[in-house]
């Protein structure tokens, strides 16, 4: 039987990771238990990550690129409503249903591993200004970095009390009715 092609190999890794982040956090999983759970030797894990962090990193990046290339799609699908108030929706309804890789990359961050807290901080700085830029394209009747960054913190805010299964607070319910404020006002 032939070795997996490298991309094959990186795919196992990730989703294995993935996988065992539902129900641990990254510094309790081992690289050995990830490689075991990908169906691969420990080395050949090594050849492609030399750690967990890079491992994670990896992550973030599929999934960040993943929403990336979402939002730019959506944004010029011409067969949508893409006003301003959808828009801000699409990004709370899409930023809020992918809780548990997002949950991973604030607690590495938070807890002192300031590469991953860098690294996020960036990607950050890159969504704001897409997300600024794509508010531009429909109003100038507001400073777009300001409302761009107001999105990105209600849309963690959503996050965290959806992940602390606030009952106090329905995240549908909560941009449902921002969407129809920002109607109102746009």
């Amino acid at each position: 039987m032939a070795a997996p092609r490298k991309d094959n190999v990186i795919k196992l890794i990730l989703n294995a990771t993935e996988k065992l982040l539902k129900t641990k956090l990254l510094s309790d999983i081992s690289l050995a238990e990830i490689a075991n759970h990908a169906g691969i030797a420990k080395g050949t894990l090594y050849y492609h990550y030399k750690n967990k962090e890079e491992i994670l990193f990896a992550l973030m990046d599929q999934y960040l690129e993943e929403q990336w290339n979402n939002l730019l799609a959506w944004t010029s699908d011409e067969s949508k409503d893409t006003s301003l108030p959808r828009l801000l929706k699409y990004i709370l309804e899409r930023d809020t249903s992918t809780a548990d890789m997002r949950f991973h990359f604030f607690y590495e961050a938070i807890s002192g591993n300031e590469v991953i807290r860098t690294r996020l901080l960036e990607r950050y700085h890159n969504f704001a200004g897409l997300i600024a830029e794509k508010i531009r394209e429909r109003t100038d009747s507001i400073d777009a970095d300001y409302l761009a960054w107001i999105t990105l913190v209600l849309s963690d805010g959503l996050l965290m009390h959806k992940m602390l299964r606030n009952p106090e607070i329905n995240t549908t319910d909560t941009i449902k009715e921002t969407e129809k404020y920002l109607r109102k006002i746009f």
